[in-house]
């Protein structure tokens, strides 16, 4: 029994991993490319236009999403989120630093995505399964 609920959670926790990375891939780079977006992307000082990189990038994070989401690959592509969600916090805080003061900011998203991450990693390491015995 409790194997199942902790099954279920690292599922639910997949699940709303998968789905920040999805949103925030599909919406705010693909779909309505974010005035925000276009500035980091021109901040980075990296010379290719924000309507190439946005877009690619989004792409990557709705793969990202999707591997964390339907459990593909294991636990890397969390690993992968958890260093992705670290190094765009500190991009953003060296590039842009009045968003992390904004209403919706990375600081929390970002925060609450590395503990998702923890939570999958956590719940899923072997330590929390069962023996072959059922205990």
């Amino acid at each position: 029994m409790a194997s199942n609920m902790l099954s279920q959670a690292a599922f639910l926790c997949r699940l709303g991993l998968g789905f920040l990375f999805i949103y925030h891939g599909l919406l705010p780079k693909i779909l309505f490319l974010s005035p925000i977006e276009i500035s980091l992307v021109e901040a980075s000082g990296a010379g290719v236009p924000a309507n190439i990189a946005s877009p690619l990038a989004g792409v990557l994070e709705i793969v990202l999403g999707l591997l964390i989401a339907l459990r593909l690959g294991g636990k890397p592509p969390v690993y992968l989120a958890a260093f992705a969600l670290i190094i765009l916090l500190i991009y953003v805080a060296l590039l842009s630093p009045a968003l992390l003061v904004e209403a919706f900011n990375p600081v929390t998203t970002n925060l609450l995505g590395l503990l998702l991450c923890y939570l999958i990693l956590r719940l899923e390491s072997p330590a929390l399964q069962p023996d072959a015995t059922g205990s």
